[in-house]
């Protein structure tokens, strides 16, 4: 096929357009499943890197709390390269970029396979954190570019089910590489995911013309927008409140539900379920109501933290509530389709801000969570701080209602 035959910005795309790239060669469903290969490789070294701490801690000559700062050095790569990426790649064709940011991602983890020492290591997850941001945004046009406009979120939801995957399959696999081969071999796995994934991209993604006029300043225009902003920080706040729970999960299955330790894969595996299902359950009423999606979704996990704390003393009570809250996950590609409509010419910046925004998300929640545990609250009192991030990101989601109704063309798609 004429490879170019896939404009650049999804909302410039009509049912016929879409039907007629299919018919030149390149076929959705295969482009989608190549695109979540590679994020089934960034869920699972994100996710598993957290359950291999005890292992790497001891050969890297380092205790628990400062392997800690590996998990964080790789959170602040995907917040630095998210932004920075998407601005000078900006004049970079969309296939020929997601190749480029695999590669790295694999050199990254394939580094962190090998790392000597903590100071290697500190520096290899940074710079396999870098791709992360700008690869989950790029994929996200290009999955939304290859349907009609009413099927955006749908298409979104099936290159991030690749990651909410992962948190089911990827990362009990990772990790039990790692206890059986040693947790080198865990990155080592990641690196040739995301070689494959590079693979695959090349043979099935289209390349994406670069659209006319395009580059590093246009691209910055998109922090100039409220509605961006607006849209960042409602996953920003709203988002911690999942990761308020996630992070002291096991120690509350441990401490507070007296659980054995062999039911915390099993639980965090659930979480893994409620992530996938509510991934495309919001998916498909994006599609039909985006800003209530959005809305309703926050409510949704205001509502499924409340009853965290109550839920506790029992697996078959916490269950279900663990399962709750994961769907709530959801927002992320709520929100990842919600920045196409208000970025307008700088959908690429703004597209990956939205994963720097979940990883501020992702140091925020468990901070407040900290805090509330250190001043004597307990382990449950975790959904009470998720309730009040849900509650926060819930205010901003109305703030950007507002302004909507204010001024409508302030989210109009251009073209």
């Amino acid at each position: 096929m004429t490879d170019r035959a896939i404009l650049s910005e999804p909302s410039a795309r009509p049912a016929a357009t879409v039907a007629r790239a299919a018919a030149e060669g390149s076929h959705p469903t295969l482009v989608l499943l190549a695109l979540a290969m590679g994020g089934f490789a960034i869920g699972t070294t994100e996710f598993a890197a957290m359950s291999l701490l005890p292992d790497f801690a001891p050969d890297l000559g380092i205790d628990e709390p400062t392997a800690g700062h590996v998990i964080s050095a790789y959170a602040l790569g995907v917040v630095v390269g998210a932004p920075v990426i998407a601005v000078l790649a900006a004049r970079v064709a969309r296939r020929t970029l997601l190749i480029g940011l695999m590669v790295l991602f694999a050199l990254g983890n394939g580094l962190s396979a090998l790392a000597p020492s903590y100071g290697t290591m500190l520096l290899f997850r940074f710079l396999a954190g870098l791709p992360h941001g700008a690869y989950f945004g790029v994929a996200a046009l290009v999955a939304a570019a290859l349907v009609p406009r009413e099927r955006r979120s749908q298409a979104v939801s099936r290159v991030i089910a690749g990651l909410t995957i992962a948190t089911v399959v990827g990362v009990p696999l990772a990790n039990a590489i790692g206890q059986l081969a040693g947790w080198r071999w865990s990155f080592g796995l990641v690196a040739l995911l995301a070689l494959l994934t590079a693979i695959l991209v090349r043979l099935f993604a289209p390349l994406g013309a670069v659209a006319p006029g395009a580059s590093a300043l246009r691209e910055l225009g998109a922090l100039r927008r409220g509605q961006v902003w607006l849209t960042l920080a409602t996953g920003a706040i709203g988002f911690g409140g999942l990761f308020s729970v996630y992070t002291y999960l096991a120690s509350t299955l441990l401490s507070v539900t007296h659980a054995s330790p062999a039911a915390i894969p099993g639980m965090l595996a659930v979480f893994g379920l409620g992530l996938t299902v509510g991934n495309l359950a919001c998916a498909w009423a994006a599609d039909r109501a985006l800003m209530s999606a959005a809305g309703l979704t926050l409510v949704w996990s205001a509502a499924a933290l409340a009853l965290y704390p109550f839920a506790v003393g029992s697996l078959w009570t916490l269950a279900p509530v663990v399962f709750l809250i994961g769907c709530g996950g959801g927002l992320a590609t709520i929100l990842q389709t919600r920045l196409m409509d208000v970025a307008e010419d700088a959908q690429t910046l703004a597209a990956a801000l939205n994963h720097s925004a979940f990883n501020f998300a992702n140091a925020l929640g468990p901070w407040l969570a900290g805090l509330a545990i250190a001043h004597g609250l307990g382990l449950p009192a975790t959904g009470f701080v998720g309730v009040a991030l849900a509650l926060g990101g819930f205010a901003i989601w109305a703030v950007s209602l507002v302004a909507d109704r204010a001024d409508p063309r302030a989210c109009e798609q251009p073209g």
